[in-house]
């Protein structure tokens, strides 16, 4: 889980795994798997670190793997 804030300075748990796809338009919006839109206070960069910190703090992959991983998946083509 990553800890996010709502536009109106609300923090919330996020299950990083549900995260599909980070945009900055110019707000930052998560598309989550499930298809609900999630628009945040923080960047894609700040996003993109919590989300790595996430998975090496859960060894769910080497931590070069997951820096690699995650700044691949949040940039928008």
């Amino acid at each position: 889980m990553i800890q996010l804030t709502r536009l109106n300075g609300q923090p919330f748990m996020l299950n990083a795994f549900l995260i599909e796809q980070i945009e900055a338009l110019p707000d930052t919006t998560l598309t989550l798997t499930t298809g609900k839109k999630l628009v945040v206070k923080e960047t894609v960069d700040q996003i993109d670190q919590r989300v790595t910190r996430f998975l090496k703090q859960i060894s769910w992959m080497p931590a070069a793997r997951a820096e690699e991983s995650v700044l691949r998946c949040s940039k928008t083509e």
